[in-house]
């Protein structure tokens, strides 16, 4: 294990990846694509999506609702308000209104729990998916192309998980070549939906590390689910 930041970082993601791909081994369509409950949030067929904004390139589309900040990222916001990030840039981010922002940082009271929809292993590979290809995309590539366009979803598991690890290890062996400098550059990465450009890499690739890691876990319920479903 290495003891240098960028090692640390490198050897918790490879875990974590052997993991998840052992974890995935199996993986049918039926399964990708199940619903424990109504109104998941899925991959569709363009035209069949319910949720006012699912994307994708070609034919079937990544559900998506309207923005919001959840109220899990209400800490996440003030601490980029603190660490200054102005009103308007946070709001850029979210997609969300000015006024918006600024009734999450006046919030005093309790936090209450996220109501987002539950969603298919489908929704949240294609999500890790456009997200690892457009991170490599704005920090390694021409920094040109919409994430959102990036990732052509499928309703057959095991081309999705082929192109899905094909992304990841693309991502891996960039990020392998980074030097310390880089690491502490500010806007190394110029991904356009979140924070990335206002914070250096090293952030940049912690918060990926943890994305990947909590996505799978999530994953890895839903397929326990899946072996005990009534």
């Amino acid at each position: 294990m290495g003891t240098d930041r960028l090692g640390l970082l490198l050897d918790q993601f490879d875990c974590a990846r052997e993991r998840a791909q052992v974890r995935l081994t199996g993986l049918v369509d039926e399964e990708y694509l199940w619903e424990p409950v109504p109104d998941c949030w899925s991959i569709r067929r363009r035209g069949e999506a319910t949720t006012p904004r699912a994307f994708g390139p070609g034919d079937w589309v990544l559900d998506q609702g309207a923005p919001d900040i959840p109220p899990s990222e209400y800490a996440e916001v003030a601490r980029q308000a603190v660490g200054g990030m102005s009103v308007a840039k946070i709001a850029e981010d979210w997609s969300v209104s000015v006024g918006r922002v600024e009734e999450v940082l006046a919030h005093t009271g309790p936090v209450e729990p996220d109501r987002t929809p539950i969603t298919t292993i489908a929704w949240r590979l294609g999500h890790l998916h456009y997200g690892f290809a457009g991170s490599w995309e704005w920090a390694f590539g021409e920094r040109r192309r919409d994430p959102k366009t990036m990732v052509d979803f499928t309703p057959d598991a095991a081309l999705a998980l082929e192109r899905f690890w094909a992304s990841v290890d693309r991502w891996r062996d960039a990020v392998g070549g980074v030097t310390d400098e880089q690491l502490d550059t500010v806007g190394f990465s110029q991904y356009p939906y979140g924070s990335d450009p206002d914070d250096p890499f090293v952030d940049v690739l912690w918060g990926a590390n943890l994305e990947f890691i909590h996505h799978m876990s999530e994953i890895a319920l839903l397929r326990d689910l899946w072996q005990h479903r009534g």
